[in-house]
């Protein structure tokens, strides 16, 4: 899906054992799987199901999103850092495919 554009808003720095705001959002045409075409046919649900996020290789939020998520779904979460390192965000789509997104964050 081309139109599909994750954005992230991460602090520009951080000092050792900070807590950091994390912000994202997925520009996604959601489709519940309710709707019909011009034809009758129904159109199949297409959805952000799961979103990750890993700092420094770890696990620091996993979410299953369901039906009633909102068309460019928004998260907002902390997380506390240590040292420099990457944060990989990856959103899920009922189609198979997975947007991801890396960037590092500098601590010191």
């Amino acid at each position: 899906m081309s139109n599909v554009r994750p954005r992230i808003r991460l602090p520009r720095s951080a000092r050792p054992g900070e807590v950091v705001m994390v912000r994202t959002l997925i520009s996604h045409p959601m489709e519940t799987g309710n709707r019909r075409d011009a034809d009758g046919a129904v159109i199949p649900r297409q959805i952000i199901n799961r979103f990750t996020c890993e700092y420094d290789g770890k696990m620091v939020i996993d979410c299953d999103l369901g039906i009633s998520v909102a068309a460019n779904p928004f998260m907002e979460f902390d997380v506390k850092v240590e040292h420099t390192a990457d944060f990989v965000f990856s959103w899920h789509d009922d189609d198979g495919s997975v947007y991801t997104e890396t960037q590092t964050l500098e601590v010191g």
